[in-house]
């Protein structure tokens, strides 16, 4: 389970941050035991994050069946994909 407090801890996090792997090897330990994916926003199609910035994205996952998935429920929610928006040009 994820609550919407650690959520926004997360972003908060990644906003006041540079993102790249080291924030995200960072989160790993300071959120522990959350489980954190790193991608890029336009890797992910047919999903809604749950918190959406010009920056990044946050998607939740659930893991629970031995098959990652995404999901919209806090309460199943094992973990976060991290996906980093490029901005067109």
């Amino acid at each position: 389970m994820i609550t919407e407090a650690q959520l926004q801890a997360v972003s908060d996090r990644i906003a006041a941050a540079y993102l790249d792997d080291a924030l995200i090897t960072a989160m790993r330990t300071e959120f522990a035991p959350l489980h954190f994916t790193y991608c890029y926003d336009d890797d992910i199609s047919g999903h809604t994050p749950v918190i959406e910035t010009d920056k990044f994205n946050l998607y939740l996952i659930d893991g629970r069946e031995h098959c990652l998935k995404m999901t919209n429920d806090y309460e199943v929610a094992t973990g976060i994909v991290v996906a980093e928006v490029i901005a067109d040009d």
